[in-house]
């Protein structure tokens, strides 16, 4: 006996472990049954923040399915609302990603046949899960879908758009390295909009509203521009929908079934129009990845590819951008306080050797943001890596039992070159010069006095500094005569 038609879960969710796994066999049932699996496949989701109807509205979607040469598509005003699972109330229904067990064949205005299957996706934002969980869920429902329906609650607010952006992001690191748009179509459904009077409800108001909440403007901070570049680089269509509020006997009636009787008439105008506008076959969006369509046979080996990234560890988490700066430690086993002195240009070599090994990990690892702004952190990490260097090199140079030397060697060979000098020069009557002999041996000896006080002391360190200076250039300059 064949089953009734149901939601089907194919992406489960593991709470304990905060991971996801796919389960193959409910998807290859779906999508590898002979009349489908060679069709080309439309993929519709809904994805947002949890308990804001995403169900409600798939509900709806699947009898415009079920009845789509039918003007009256939406059904009787007595009669109860079906298929996805939907209540009322401020915990969360859907977990994971679930399909409908149905998978629609569509005959196209251009007489092609197309699978159109409807997704459901757990909500956002519940207090179950991580930010891990929601980028997850919504970037993997994004990747494999060709319409992505973006369900908000009366705006968009700042923060909905920086949630795409993350989510987003997500998902096309997973896609490898792509230079076209990675997503297709977004959707955004503002529900409960409020404001008819500045922008009328539908997808023309829709549009001009996303305009303007999109527009990139000069005077805009560089974070706000960000984001708003980013979302336009994303995806190759991007539109709006504003609907209304339903009316309080949907939010407030804890025994609401889904009669039409019961929702306001301005929501059941506005939802006539919505559903066709996405599954209408003349509007229907065939799935694409790198340019080429994508059938129901494919979808199922896309989602396996996808499903064991996020269950690996390609992808970042918060601190492994950071990772890359710490071979910089590498150093400290070179040369560290425990290690004895090393030659500069073997330490040099080894600087040269990390410095690459670093920033070639940088480069693999798999990061956020897009190129120009990991550009701005690689830079960074060059430069935390060469002032790394300096400070290892002098700690290495004062481990040279010579080089600290160096200092008072010098003021001691000069205070004896000046002495014989000023000898010899007042024994043949020289006077002047012996007598200039003797005052810088004098000052010799008084720098020296004054180098081992602040060495000793640790006070008046720039002093001691300047004397250091001074004798090492007296040591590079006779060394390079000699």
């Amino acid at each position: 006996m064949e089953r009734k038609p149901r939601p089907i879960q194919i992406v489960q969710a593991n709470e304990d472990e905060h991971s996801f796994e796919l389960d193959v066999a409910a998807l290859e049932k779906i999508l590898l049954q002979d009349h489908i699996k060679d069709l080309n496949v439309v993929v519709v989701s809904v994805a947002g923040a949890f308990r804001k109807g995403k169900s409600f509205l798939l509900d709806f979607m699947l009898r415009y399915m079920h009845s789509q040469k039918s003007r009256s598509w939406m059904g009787g005003d007595d009669e109860p609302l079906t298929g996805f699972t939907w209540r009322g109330g401020c915990e969360r229904e859907t977990t994971g990603i679930q399909i409908w067990s149905d998978v629609f064949v569509v005959d196209k205005p251009d007489g092609s046949k197309v699978a159109v299957l409807l997704v459901d996706t757990q909500g956002a934002f519940d207090s179950q899960s991580t930010i891990k969980d929601c980028a997850t869920v919504f970037a993997l429902s994004t990747m494999t879908s060709s319409v992505q329906v973006y369900n908000l609650s009366q705006n968009i607010q700042e923060d909905d758009l920086q949630h795409l952006q993350l989510f987003t992001e997500y998902g096309r690191l997973a896609m490898e390295e792509i230079y076209l748009k990675p997503f297709q179509s977004l959707m955004f459904l503002i529900r409960d909009w409020s404001y008819p009077y500045e922008h009328h409800y539908g997808v023309e108001g829709g549009n001009a509203f996303l305009e303007k909440r999109l527009q990139v403007k000069q005077n805009q901070h560089e974070e706000l521009q960000n984001v708003r570049k980013h979302i336009h680089s994303c995806f190759s269509n991007i539109g709006c929908f504003l609907l209304p509020h339903p009316g309080l006997e949907v939010a407030t009636n804890p025994c609401f079934d889904g009669r039409l009787r019961d929702i306001n008439g301005d929501f059941k105008r506005e939802l006539a129009k919505l559903v066709p506008l996405l599954l209408a076959p003349e509007r229907l969006v065939e799935k694409e990845i790198g340019g080429n369509k994508v059938t129901c046979r494919d979808l199922v080996e896309y989602f396996k590819a996808y499903i064991k990234i996020y269950q690996g560890e390609e992808l970042p988490h918060p601190k492994s951008m950071l990772q890359a700066t710490a071979e910089a430690n590498n150093l400290t086993a070179v040369c560290g306080g425990d290690k004895p002195y090393i030659a500069p240009a073997d330490l040099e070599h080894f600087h040269e050797e990390f410095r690459e090994h670093s920033v070639r990990y940088f480069r693999s690892v798999k990061k956020m943001g897009g190129e120009e702004f990991c550009q701005r952190y690689q830079n960074q990490l060059e430069s935390e890596l060469d002032e790394a260097y300096t400070n290892f090199s002098k700690h290495n140079d004062g481990k040279n039992i010579f080089y600290a030397a160096r200092t008072p060697a010098t003021l001691f060979a000069v205070m004896f070159v000046t002495y014989v000098v000023s000898g010899v020069t007042g024994f043949i009557g020289l006077s002047t010069l012996a007598a200039l002999a003797n005052m810088v041996m004098g000052m010799a000896l008084l720098s020296l006095c004054t180098w081992a006080y602040v060495r000793y002391s640790g006070e008046f360190r720039e002093l001691g500094t300047l004397i250091d200076q001074v004798a090492e250039t007296l040591w590079e300059q006779v060394g390079a005569v000699c």
